[in-house]
């Protein structure tokens, strides 16, 4: 192995039933440094950690660790542990119902003399780790009390109290707010100049040029190449994922038409639910791309969940179409012709153990009823429609949504409600954790579906993307809608909105 170099990975490929993840894939990680692992949804990522970590038995290639002899093929997650490598996964695979301290400590706690487990050990241990992320927790406290933002921090923090030789990180900033993220950094410098090497996998490309030193691009299961990261500027990067050249998303453009003229889709008064979001009014017209901006945690999510019905509204009135309505729950708001993208796929969209055809016709078949069953025919033809629409990469659409790529789920989980023809789309985090070329996509049929008099109600943490889609913003900030911008959109106004919360318009 080559001076300095921790973990190698030569002539990796694997095969999943009809599609070749992975062929003849290199990878080499460095001590003290941070590398990103880039590529398109598809393009191999997660597949090649999960050949590092022990979860897929690849059928060609070897793997080295520094510091063990002879190639290393790991069989399990613990088996990886145990050689230097610790991992932090897209979606938080934690025991909610455990309290901070047993899920950092889970399957290796500190025992006492009597071989009891040392509680007031791993606490003030836990403590120690949490106060050091300066994460203000209590550890006694089952993690289910916490945000999801919060327990992505507690994955990352078990994972670095391993003492690992090699940290992956694989979308660990997709539920953090831009403060929690800068400390995630701070943590992965400090990590760095104690010798740990960090793979990162991430979609957002600033945080690449933030914190990494270089970048292996995979594209459709091979190696594109790997370089320093002074040597590939955003253009570049993005031209080597996709395998042909383009510009940057800058290219998309918003259509200049202007949608206020439109009638009313969407007027709600005074909608709140209890707990999560106070009493807030909303307007979307016709044609209308609206965003919702705020911090994590903002109210943004609980906006769009009282309208939908998601959460019941417990004041307030909502007209859709010009007529007052009562939504109780969603189906009512899917029969008034709404759909609801949810920002948790994982929990709230796919169905794991059906198959691609059967998530794509859920909501039409739910909203038709169980007595109008929609023929296997039809199924097809609407499940093909929407996988060559929304270019899904699979076999076919029997195959389990939950052998595809995150990207791929998220389309499947769109094409669901572009199936029913909904009147009004809420799309919330509809790009989280998919490459850049799958987002370019997904604006253009964003503004595709306005043009075609469809009302959207968008949401993203990614201010840029909405910039480049909405006609206007509603700003949120502690569950409460503080004001809305039109005429001066950019990207200073908005966080300027954000953070004093002045209304703007």
């Amino acid at each position: 192995m080559e001076e300095n170099v921790v973990l190698t990975a030569r002539g990796i490929t694997m095969t999943f039933p009809g599609v070749r993840a992975l062929e003849n894939v290199d990878f080499t990680l460095r001590q003290g440094e941070i590398h990103a692992l880039m590529g398109e949804n598809g393009a191999g990522k997660s597949t090649l950690i999960k050949c590092l970590t022990g979860i897929n038995d690849f059928e060609a290639g070897e793997i080295h660790i520094a510091g063990i002899d002879g190639p290393v093929k790991n069989h399990s997650t613990r088996e990886a542990q145990n050689v230097g490598i610790s991992t932090v996964y897209q979606e938080v695979n934690l025991c909610p119902n455990l309290s901070v301290a047993e899920n950092l400590f889970i399957g290796r706690e500190p025992m006492t003399k009597l071989h009891t487990i040392d509680r007031k050990s791993y606490n003030s241990r836990s403590q120690k780790i949490m106060d050091e992320l300066g994460i203000s927790v209590d550890v006694t406290q089952n993690l289910e009390n916490y945000s999801l933002a919060i327990q992505q921090m507690v994955a990352i923090a078990r994972a670095v109290d391993m003492e690992c030789k090699v940290l992956i990180l694989d979308e660990p900033t997709s539920s953090l707010d831009d403060e929690e993220v800068e400390k995630l950094f701070v943590l992965m410098r400090r990590l760095r100049s104690q010798g740990v090497g960090i793979i990162f996998v991430t979609h957002f490309l600033e945080q690449v040029y933030a914190v990494c030193d270089r970048i292996t691009v995979l594209r459709d299961g091979h190696f594109v190449g790997e370089y320093p990261i002074a040597d590939l500027p955003r253009v570049k990067l993005v031209a080597a994922m996709m395998g042909k050249d383009l510009n940057d998303l800058e290219e998309i453009q918003k259509e200049s038409k202007d949608a206020t003229n439109e009638p009313l889709e969407i007027s709600a008064r005074g909608l709140s639910h209890t707990g999560t979001v106070k009493p807030f009014d909303f307007d979307i017209h016709k044609g209308e791309v609206v965003g919702v901006a705020g911090l994590l945690g903002s109210g943004r999510s609980e906006l769009a969940r009282a309208i939908y019905g998601a959460d019941k509204a417990n004041t307030g009135t909502l007209e859709v179409d010009g007529k007052e309505v009562r939504i109780n729950q969603p189906i009512d708001a899917m029969n008034l012709g709404m759909g609801m993208l949810p920002d948790d796929r994982k929990a709230e969209g796919i169905i794991a153990d059906l198959s691609i055809r059967e998530n794509i016709i859920l909501a039409l078949q739910a909203r038709k009823g169980m007595f109008r069953l929609l023929s296997r025919a039809k199924q097809e033809q609407i499940a093909d429609e929407m996988i060559k629409m929304l270019q899904v990469k699979t076999p076919g659409r029997e195959t389990l949504i939950r052998q595809l790529s995150g990207g791929n789920q998220q389309k499947v989980i769109l094409g669901r409600w572009l199936a029913t023809n909904p009147d009004f789309l809420i799309l919330d985090e509809p790009t989280r954790g998919i490459d850049v070329g799958t987002k370019a996509e997904i604006q253009k049929l964003i503004l595709k579906l306005a043009a075609e008099g469809k009302s959207i109600l968008f949401i993203s943490s990614e201010i840029s993307e909405m910039l480049r889609t909405c006609s206007r913003m509603a700003i949120m900030r502690d569950g409460q809608k503080v004001g809305e911008l039109d005429h001066d959109l950019s990207q200073e106004s908005v966080m300027k909105a954000i953070a004093g919360g002045e209304q703007e318009s």
